[in-house]
């Protein structure tokens, strides 16, 4: 389940980034230079470096070890 939910991410992050760059292009209210921010700001995969940095135990149970050798 891990690994699906690791893939699904690794999907995601550019089809949120396009989604991200077409809503920047009708927002008139930002100037050139903040849609640019923006749009290289998008790029960056946070929720990766995020499971990265915490090494790799995002998605693990808080379960005690005793719980988890079955006593």
């Amino acid at each position: 389940m891990k690994k699906i939910a690791e893939l699904l991410v690794c999907f995601l992050h550019p089809i949120a980034v396009v989604l991200v760059w077409l809503n920047l292009i009708v927002r008139p209210e930002l100037s050139g230079t903040a849609k640019i921010v923006w749009a290289v700001l998008a790029l960056v995969p946070v929720v990766p470096f995020v499971y990265v940095l915490t090494g790799g135990e995002l998605w693990e149970s808080s379960k005690s070890p005793a719980v988890r050798s079955g006593r």
